[in-house]
């Protein structure tokens, strides 16, 4: 058993993950890292130089209820206690007009974003309870925000999960446990490649608006925002959506 704090990350081989689990690791925490397979939690770890002893790999594909149950009672028998859970796991899908979207991307997307960010927090709040104190990030997204084009499953899944974040904050609030959400604009990440790649395809050009600060974030100016909404300096923030978009929404 765990004595230190502990923060499940799912996601967590990704670029923004990644620098989460950073982020807690130097802060003294014990990081459960998931993701959909062993070998990109393994190359994370090793790429980030985490050290071994603080950190554990879960595969796990977080739109299963059945896997999302077997991996928090498995980190709950192997750590004991769950002190903070960080959603950063999604997907963006394939970017369309609408009547070009299909079905199954629509599915999909809604899936990973939405469904497993409910399932997380679903199989986690019971040992949070038991605590009588927990935290709780969830990933939303400028465009869960407002109706950005070619992204009606993307956007509308991430005001979803802002909306979810706020039904948890309202109910557990109450118990000691918080729960925000934060909301990047473009980020430094394999997501903004692939976003780039569709826009292309879609309009000709690879133009995304940046606003007043001109540049996209970096993955680890994400996990300082996700990081703070989970520390004791942020122990009266609940039910806040973040948005840390350098401006971006200005405009």
């Amino acid at each position: 058993m765990k004595t230190e704090r502990v923060v499940v990350v799912t996601g967590a081989a990704g670029g923004i993950g990644r620098q989460i689990v950073k982020k807690f690791l130097d802060n003294g925490y014990f990081a459960c890292m998931l993701d959909i397979a062993e070998e990109p939690i393994a190359k994370a770890i090793e790429e980030m130089g985490f050290d071994g002893s603080k950190v554990k790999g879960y595969a796990i594909d977080i739109s299963s209820e059945e896997k999302v149950k077997e991996v928090i009672a498995k980190i709950i028998e192997d750590c004991g206690r769950i002190d903070a859970l960080v959603n950063a796991a999604g997907i963006c899908g394939k970017y369309a007009p609408t009547i070009d979207y299909t079905f199954e991307n629509f599915k999909r997307i809604y899936e990973i974003n939405a469904f497993g960010t409910f399932l997380m927090m679903k199989y986690t709040l019971p040992q949070m309870v038991e605590q009588k104190k927990g935290a709780i990030v969830n990933f939303g997204s400028v465009s869960g925000m407002t109706g950005y084009t070619w992204e009606i499953g993307y956007g509308s899944s991430k005001w979803a999960v802002i909306g979810m974040t706020k039904n948890v904050a309202n109910e557990y609030g109450g118990m000691g446990i918080r729960a925000n959400s934060v909301s990047p604009g473009w980020v430094d990440t394999n997501m903004l490649k692939v976003s780039l790649d569709d826009f292309e395809a879609i309009t000709g050009a690879a133009d995304i608006t940046l606003g007043p600060m001109g540049r996209v974030a970096t993955p680890a100016e994400i996990a300082n925002g996700v990081y703070w909404l989970c520390t004791d300096d942020a122990s009266y923030v609940n039910s806040t959506n973040l948005l840390i978009d350098g401006g971006m929404m200005l405009g």
